[in-house]
């Protein structure tokens, strides 16, 4: 396309050179002035001498005609400027006219082509787009297309025939994880290509406008710790949402399932740790308005393949602020911080707290609530907090999986990192963007940070 465009621009150049030069050229040969002629006496002879009494007069005479026609006469032809003048300038406005024609023409021809081939760079630029992601869902819906039924935003409405089909039937054998909002299955949409399907239970007004939510948030947020949703699907009074497959499940079954927590090491840990602060500062300070996720757990951070963290569940992430109104309490009781839990005050704080609290988790192992006896539970910030603060003590209750394999003045950082984040009083604890800049140096390069061996 370039080159073409590159002939054209030259072709329009050689146009506008020649086309002035070929109609100057044209207007002698065309535009032949008429002239006027006048017929001069004959010279005087040697012998017709001059009588001192006449004088010559000082100018020609003009001849009669029996002189003009009389033979051996001469002539002499004499231009009409005026007449010549007037001609010359109908010319040039004709050749300025024509000239101005042709380039308007060539220019509204341009124009023409340019719209026309703006799709198809468009399309180029989409497709190296996608090409550049590490999910697409190109060569499915290009198989699929009939059982894609229509879109909500940027998410696909899949047909609930291709869900089936691909769960087996939601058979119990397909099951990845069950939760209180609905069983997560393993779908096999080809040979290639496996998604997770999460069914949805509730039929109440709230489980509806928590789904329409979640479509709604995840068809606009696009980051690379931000979970990808590939589609949805209404099927009667049952919903479906369809994620791109997480092959190590939930961060809390990794750190509190049948493994305890033996595939995270240390730099794995802190991966996790920089992955859910890089997601929260992507929603904290570049969108706009600023996205309070409200209910950020380890159940909700999610693990691929090779241990990068995204964030999921957005069905009760807002844009409003509570600072001063108190407002419905909503998320994991472990996770919420003092002032929404006492006071519903919802800040971006907020959201710090919690992370606060899953740090914990990576840093001890234990859940965010644990039942002591069948009338009491402890908070592990509770627990925790006098031990944090003291280098003596901090070693002994970290998690027996990474203790003595991590460098002692990097988890010192991290336990001051940790402190910070679950201060009671908001102000105290940093922004999102201070604690990213803090896991940074404290994870290796090969795995997204500035930590060199």
């Amino acid at each position: 396309m370039n080159l073409i465009n590159l002939h054209f621009n030259n072709w329009i150049a050689i146009i506008i050179i020649i086309i002035p030069i070929w109609v100057f050229s044209c207007i002698p040969q065309v535009f032949i002035p008429v002239t006027a002629t006048r017929t001069y006496p004959p010279l005087p002879s040697v012998t017709d001498p001059v009588l001192p009494t006449e004088k010559k007069p000082p100018f020609p005479q003009i001849p009669t005609e029996n002189q003009a026609d009389s033979p051996g006469v001469s002539e002499i032809k004499v231009i009409h400027h005026e007449d010549l003048n007037k001609k010359i300038l109908v010319a040039l406005i004709i050749a300025s006219t024509l000239l101005a024609g042709i380039l308007l023409f060539l220019f509204c021809f341009w124009i023409f082509k340019q719209k026309h081939s703006q799709p198809l760079n468009t399309i180029k630029n989409t497709k190296s787009q996608d090409a550049s992601k590490g999910l697409s869902l190109g060569p499915i819906l290009d198989k699929f297309t009939p059982r894609i039924t229509g879109r909500k935003g940027s998410v696909t409405d899949i047909d609930y025939e291709w869900l089936k089909s691909a769960t087996n039937y939601f058979h119990e054998d397909n099951i990845v994880r069950m939760e209180s909002s609905g069983n997560i299955y393993k779908a096999r949409f080809n040979d290639h290509f496996i998604a997770a399907v999460k069914r949805l239970h509730g039929r109440e007004p709230d489980a509806q406008k928590g789904f329409e939510n979640e479509v709604d948030w995840l068809g606009k947020l696009k980051h690379q710790n931000i979970i990808n949703l590939l589609g949805y699907c209404v099927h009667d009074d049952t919903r479906f949402l369809v994620y791109e497959m997480m092959h190590q499940g939930s961060l809390e079954l990794q750190l509190h399932g049948p493994s305890h927590g033996t595939a995270l090491t240390w730099l794995r840990r802190m991966k996790v740790a920089l992955d859910i602060a890089r997601g929260l500062e992507y929603l904290h300070e570049r969108c706009n308005p600023p996205v309070i996720h409200k209910d950020l757990k380890s159940s909700n951070i999610y693990l691929d393949s090779n241990f990068n963290a995204k964030i999921s569940n957005f069905a009760l992430a807002t844009t409003e602020l509570h600072a001063n109104n108190k407002v419905k309490l909503s998320g994991a009781s472990g996770y919420l911080a003092p002032e929404y839990l006492s006071e519903g005050k919802l800040t971006d704080k907020s959201d710090v707290y919690a992370f606060g609290v899953i740090l914990l988790e990576l840093l001890i192992g234990r859940k965010p609530v644990e039942k002591m006896s069948p009338s009491l539970f402890q908070s592990i910030v509770t627990w925790a907090m006098p031990q944090l603060t003291d280098r003596s003590k901090l070693p002994n209750i970290v998690d027996p999986v990474i203790r003595d394999t991590m460098d002692l003045k990097h988890l010192y950082q991290v336990a001051a990192v940790a402190v910070l984040c679950v201060q009671p009083e908001p102000s105290y604890r940093p922004l999102i963007t201070d604690v990213l800049h803090s896991f940074i140096p404290l994870v290796p390069v090969d795995l997204g940070g500035s930590l060199r061996a």
